[in-house]
């Protein structure tokens, strides 16, 4: 540990703050609040994936005692013109408006002053389609004539997606492209050529606490209470569609009972908010499990990978082609095809690289961000071909990634360099956590062992602003105002943590002011582990700054420089009494250089690097295709730990997830209807399922221009685990599988195909 964490408060595994509000049950969530005349409203969907709405027959669930009313899209058009919302494009109705788009989208909404007689009511609507065609394969959508959108209007929020422009005649959100180098004449160079076809499954977030949000829309302007991890942002929409000033559009956040990327952005809040404009009453949606699965998921991609390497095992070309599969709404679709796509070529100093990375429309329920903002669907494709190529050379997989390995200081495939990346550190200390240099027993019969490593990293979301508020009142004691969500990663701890190495004081005694926009300042969205960073250094700045105040109270005061007079002293005599306060602000935005629109080149396209690695053994019963994990390792790069125990916790939940993304989990359509939406079928890991050795850690690294050198670790062990354990059972049964998830039954194919008796279906 450096000298910087050997301080009263960086580096320190302190209590969260919540901790007992938790465990006795004082803690506020969305789901417990009732406000005085609320509604309950339960959403009736469409059972089909494409087609023009012919008629909604509401007449029998009006009829039913208890019901206030029901609403369409005619109804909400009435209070909202204009009823389109969306983060990149204005693409998505807030209840289906002349067609539905996939099965399962939210089509009319009962609302009734008891929840059960809502849900009643809504299961005798009735509704009347003409199906249309439906496209739901992202490789065959790039080139469809049945179009999931007419027209797209871009929605120009955020910086990053400003140059999107609506499109006709495609299912083609976006395209994004980098050019570095001459790909073709690399590929010319090169003594081998090598192309793989790797494929990743749609998957889901599923929180604990489903989505829910309550609106209150009377007299001009609207209050939310809502799960969300961005309110700042939720004002903004909610704004711009109801034509009102921010100060009219209040969003109130408390703790949510997590979020993983997929209560970003507008989810229920537009609904909400128009309903009760509609009835006039507060009203209040929350989600089932069930429910959840057509809210927002995961991008599933095909990503087409293709590499000339030289004799010597130097890859000096590889062309990048990966579609995502966006679902019947953009959401933050296009921002997750360019942030994934840039970095889909790996951490590997390639001088010729050509990337096509495209966002793709079809009729699935609709995909935004997941932990890891499509990084592990990347990294599944390029790190499982870097074995490949190894093995297909006869080299070592450890050393040909090491030869290629993108260093300190050395351009990334954008142009931007890699620094303060410990990506070799993060393979050598997964590789010693492995014992990867002591002999191996790889089994006898049908019994086969196999290990594997990857490596992977992702870019982080810019250009992104954070704002931060310290107010130390008149007795000493300190409030820290931030609009970073706490949704179980522990950021009100850490924030603390920081304001208070500042300021000199204990951590517990700052309070935390959760998001609420018409108290605490702006923050982008607590996504894309930058909050660490971005927050943790707007935190940073306004500590310093109350200190300064402090320090000019001091001078006025006539008092030596260097005094260390307690603060409520100095206020006293200042007013006289116990009064007054320091108020100290920060403002923090990192440097950000657009990339070039043709090349996508560009010095400064992420604040920080995501750096992740993974390392795992298995065992493989050849008969059935049945395997086991017996050792799982991950390793991050966080720069400094702010609390070391809490980024253990961070980094072990991470892995968990994905884990469950690589063996178990797979929304299962049949012609655009999920077969498998409950949790009954659709399997997530449990502890049952935890391999026998889980070692998760973090490298000994400084993120030079971090909140004391720290950065964000939500999401960086989800990057390599997938690639790690597709290569160990390659390792182990000789034969590599390209597509997500891994399962016995995926295992027991390959092994039949490759012995000449496939097996019939699919």
């Amino acid at each position: 540990m450096d000298a910087v964490t050997a301080s009263p408060n960086i580096g320190r595994s302190i209590p969260r703050l919540e901790a007992n509000d938790k465990v006795t049950g004082r803690i506020e969530y969305i789901h417990h609040l009732r406000l005085p005349g609320m509604l309950y409203g339960k959403i009736f969907r469409s059972n089909v994936p494409h087609a023009r709405i012919k008629s909604v027959d509401v007449s029998a669930a009006e009829a039913v005692e208890g019901v206030f009313q029901v609403v369409t899209i005619d109804d909400i058009r009435k209070v909202i013109p204009h009823p389109y919302y969306g983060p990149a494009f204005h693409d998505q109705p807030i209840l289906a408006d002349g067609k539905v788009r996939f099965a399962g989208e939210p089509v009319a909404v009962v609302l009734a002053t008891d929840k059960r007689i809502a849900e009643q009511a809504a299961a005798l609507i009735v509704a009347e389609y003409e199906d249309l065609p439906g496209v739901f394969d992202e490789v065959d959508a790039m080139t469809s004539q049945t179009l999931v959108h007419d027209e797209l209007k871009p929605a120009a929020t955020f910086p990053d997606l400003q140059h999107l422009k609506g499109r006709k005649g495609t299912n083609i959100a976006l395209d994004y492209h980098l050019v570095r180098g001459d790909v073709e004449e690399g590929f010319a160079k090169a003594d081998h050529v090598f192309e793989h076809v790797f494929r990743t499954q749609q998957v889901m977030h599923t929180p604990m606490e489903p989505f829910v949000s309550v609106a209150d829309a009377q007299d001009g302007s609207v209050t939310l209470h809502t799960a969300s991890q961005g309110p700042s942002f939720v004002r903004i929409e909610i704004a711009r569609l109801l034509g009102l000033p921010e100060n009219r559009v209040r969003v109130r956040v408390p703790h949510l009972g997590g979020g993983f990327g997929g209560k970003l952005y507008i989810k229920l809040e537009a609904l909400v908010t128009a309903l009760s404009m509609v009835a006039r009453r507060p009203v209040k949606i929350a989600l089932t499990m069930e429910e959840q699965f057509f809210m927002v998921t995961r991008h599933p991609c095909t990503f087409t990978i293709k590499s000339g390497v030289n004799k010597d095992g130097r890859i000096i070309a590889r062309h990048c082609e990966v579609v995502w599969n966006g679902g019947a709404y953009a959401d933050i679709g296009p921002r997750v095809t360019q942030k994934a796509g840039f970095t889909s070529a790996g951490p590997y100093d390639i001088e010729n690289v050509l990337i096509d990375s495209y966002a793709v429309y079809t009729n699935r329920p609709p995909c935004g961000a997941l932990r890891g903002f499509g990084a592990p669907q990347t990294a599944w494709a390029y790190e499982c071909h870097t074995d490949m190529i190894a093995e297909a050379l006869g080299l070592d997989k450890i050393e040909f990634r090491r030869m290629n390995i993108l260093r300190e200081g050395r351009p990334q495939a954008s142009g931007t360099p890699m620094v303060d990346a410990a990506v070799e550190q993060a393979m050598d200390h997964t590789l010693d956590l492995m014992n990867w240099k002591l002999p191996f027993d790889r089994g006898s019969g049908k019994i086969r062992r196999g290990r594997g490593v990857a490596i992977g990293f992702k870019g982080i979301t810019a250009p992104t602003t954070s704002v931060a508020i310290v107010n130390l009142y008149g007795d000493g004691s300190c409030a820290l105002y931030i609009g970073t969500v706490d949704m179980g990663q522990g950021s009100d701890t850490v924030m603390a943590q920081i304001a208070a190495e500042v300021l000199n004081i204990d951590p517990a005694a700052i309070k935390i002011i959760h998001p609420d926009t018409d108290v605490t300042p702006y923050d982008m969205g607590t996504l894309g582990s930058r909050s660490t960073y971005h927050m943790g250094t707007a935190v940073r700045l306004a500590a310093e700054d109350a200190k300064a105040k402090i320090a000019a109270l001091a001078a006025e005061l006539g008092l030596p420089e260097g005094t260390n007079a307690p603060l409520a002293e100095l206020l006293r005599r200042k007013y006289g009494m116990q009064a007054g306060n320091i108020i100290g602000t920060g403002s923090f935005i990192p440097d950000y250089q657009k990339p070039d629109t043709k090349t996508g080149q560009t010095i400064k396209g992420t604040p920080f690097w995501g750096v992740g690695a993974s390392g795992a053994e298995v065992e493989v019963d050849t008969e059935t295709g049945h395997f086991t994990i017996t050792k799982l390792v991950n390793v991050a790069d966080v720069g400094t730990a702010i609390n070391p125990k809490m980024v253990l916790q961070q980094l072990s939940g991470a892995a968990i997830m994905q884990l469950g993304f690589t063996t178990t989990e797979n929304m299962v359509f049949r012609d655009g209807q999920l077969t498998n939406g409950s949790l009954a079928d659709y399997k997530i890991p449990n502890l049952l399922d935890m391999p026998r050795e889980f070692i998760n850690d973090y490298t000994q690294s400084r993120q030079k221009d971090g909140p004391f050198g720290a950065k964000g670790a939500g999401e960086s062990t989800t990057i390599a685990l997938s690639p790690a354990i597709g290569n160990a059972i390659a390792d182990a049964i000789g034969l590599f599988l390209p597509d997500l998830p891994i399962t016995p039954e995926s295992i027991f194919r390959a092994l039949q195909d490759a012995n000449g008796t496939p097996l019939a279906g699919e």
